[in-house]
């Protein structure tokens, strides 16, 4: 891991690094000076980017004198982010580390955040006669008083999962103290002799796959012919702390089984998204070491093994930050969701903090009602083994270094044999697609790679009628990730119609679809979406 592959430098080395350092910040100083007289002088070309809603008022053109000030925040903002890229930094963790801090930084200066330095709100407060003023402090008071003073990111007054979230038909068919299982009601006559289990992450609801009617990627593989099932996970509480990788790996080698009996098919296909997704491979990777192979073809979406790979996510690799984390989960048994969200909304300040400081307190509008940032609100907890899991796995790199075993069993997740799809996101701040595509080349047997447009999560919801959505598709992952993108060809669509075809291709003949969900060993408990999603 980072001991391995940063040891320590000697003096002489350390000595070099800082003194070309210093020449690399004096050069980005200088020409931060430059480029600011000539802002002061009113000839800077400088424009926000096309995606930067801060400096869409016309004022930031047309009146001198924000004109100035936004081209000289961009020019030193530009230039202080810059420094993360330039200075030479021994380590990526450290790189990143540096890259969050100056980001937090640059952003919070933004002339945009105060009433005076933004001419919409100004804009507005005179348009609605002060108005927009009072109902932006009074959405500041609510924040300060329900919200741990961030700015709220959606309303979710109109949102209720079973009534217009998560109402997929089908039914849970198995409960156990860590999850509860659904079998979906087919949608068309015939279906697929060979089953699908999702197995979705434990950090957040399943139900962000299954959306809205016609955002639904559950709604949609069920239209597809696919018999299908996912996990349930439960939202964990303080008496669940020890629940670790081997309570969840063993609850999906179960649901596995589960599955099997229902649907009389001596094996299933499973599909498995970000953490989830490392904990199907755990399960898959213990049942290779038994000589059991249960699962015909396995897909995963967003999923890391190796976390020796850079990405912002670093930033949070500090031993204080890391220590700290885990003495507080300690101390409750379990890991907050608040904290967890807070932590990640930080690593894109100006989309998930100031843009929502702008719309809520300065032009005093209610946030947007959005189904999937209703979802991200309905936050999970973590129990506190997990999580220290987690930490060894994200820190130390613990599953691929061999220093955590699952179920008794080292990752070796070259025995792993099945077929197997990964599918990334380009821009992924939580799991950037390259780490995904060296998760493809640490299996065995027959791989795919798929590289989506969109981030983290909305590429996952990401469905046919999307017009902006699109893919990659290339050879197998048995190259560099670089040269991989370079001979991949650029699809139209959504990652979804390529995925089913996969899976379809692997899921066997078609049989009349079951007029009855669960079985006689495992009759029908409660209609979806179950008991477990409300907690």
């Amino acid at each position: 891991m980072t001991n391995k592959n940063n040891p320590k430098e000697s003096k002489l080395a350390r000595l070099a690094r800082l003194t070309s350092n210093g020449g690399r910040l004096a050069s980005v100083s200088a020409r931060m000076m430059l480029d600011l007289a000539a802002v002061g002088l009113g000839r800077s070309q400088v424009e926000a980017d096309k995606g930067d809603r801060r400096f869409n008022h016309p004022a930031w053109e047309n009146n001198p004198a924000y004109r100035r000030l936004g081209q000289a925040y961009l020019v030193w903002s530009r230039s202080v982010n810059g420094l993360a890229d330039q200075l030479d930094t021994p380590d990526w963790r450290k790189r990143e580390q540096l890259r969050f801090t100056l980001n937090v930084l640059t952003s919070a200066a933004a002339p945009t955040n105060s009433l005076l330095g933004n001419p919409a709100a100004l804009q507005k407060a005179f348009d609605s006669g002060g108005s927009s003023m009072v109902r932006g402090a009074k959405n500041r008071l609510s924040d300060l008083r329900h919200n741990r003073g961030m700015p709220s990111q959606v309303d979710t007054e109109g949102f209720k999962v079973g009534e217009n979230l998560a109402v997929t038909p089908g039914s849970v068919v198995y409960r156990n103290e860590v999850f509860e299982l659904i079998e979906y009601r087919p949608s068309t006559a015939k279906v697929r002799e060979r089953p699908l289990l999702l197995v979705p992450p434990m950090i957040g609801k399943y139900y962000f796959l299954d959306l809205a009617p016609g955002r639904s990627f559950i709604e949609y593989a069920v239209g597809s012919g696919l018999h299908f099932f996912t996990i349930s996970w439960r939202n964990p509480r303080g008496q669940h702390t020890a629940w670790g990788l081997n309570t969840y790996t063993k609850a999906v080698i179960e649901a596995l089984e589960v599955v099997q009996e229902i649907s009389g098919s001596a094996d299933v296909n499973a599909h498995g998204f970000c953490a989830g997704g490392l904990v199907l491979s755990c399960a898959l990777n213990h049942l290779a070491t038994q000589g059991k192979s249960p699962v015909h073809a396995a897909s995963f979406g967003v999923m890391l093994l190796d976390f020796d790979t850079p990405g912002p996510i670093g930033a949070f690799s500090p031993k204080p930050v890391l220590d700290l984390a885990r003495r507080r989960a300690a101390k409750t048994g379990i890991m907050n969701a608040n904290d967890m969200s807070a932590a990640f909304t930080w690593l894109r300040p100006n989309d998930l903090v100031w843009n929502y400081w702008h719309n809520n307190y300065l032009l005093g509008e209610a946030p947007p009602a959005i189904d999937i940032m209703a979802w991200n609100a309905d936050g999970t907890r973590l129990p506190a083994a997990l999580h220290s899991q987690f930490l060894d796995i994200f820190s130390k790199n613990a599953l691929i270094e061999g220093e955590l075993c699952v179920l008794g069993s080292p990752l070796q997740a070259g025995s792993i044999q099945c077929d197997s799809y990964f599918m990334a996101a380009e821009a992924d701040h939580l799991t950037p697609w390259q780490g995904c595509y060296r998760s493809a080349q640490l299996f065995g047997g027959e791989r795919s790679f798929v590289l989506s447009n969109a981030g983290h999560i909305a590429s996952l919801v990401n469905p046919p009628t999307n017009l902006k959505a699109r893919y990659f598709t290339g050879p197998a992952p048995d190259i560099d990730a670089d040269d991989w993108l370079a001979q991949a060809s650029e699809q139209t669509g959504t990652w979804w119609t390529h995925w089913s075809q996969w899976v379809i291709d692997r899921a066997g003949a078609e049989r009349n679809a079951p007029k009855t969900a669960g079985s006689k060993r495992f009759p029908v408990l409660e209609a979806a979406p179950g008991r477990y999603i409300h907690e």
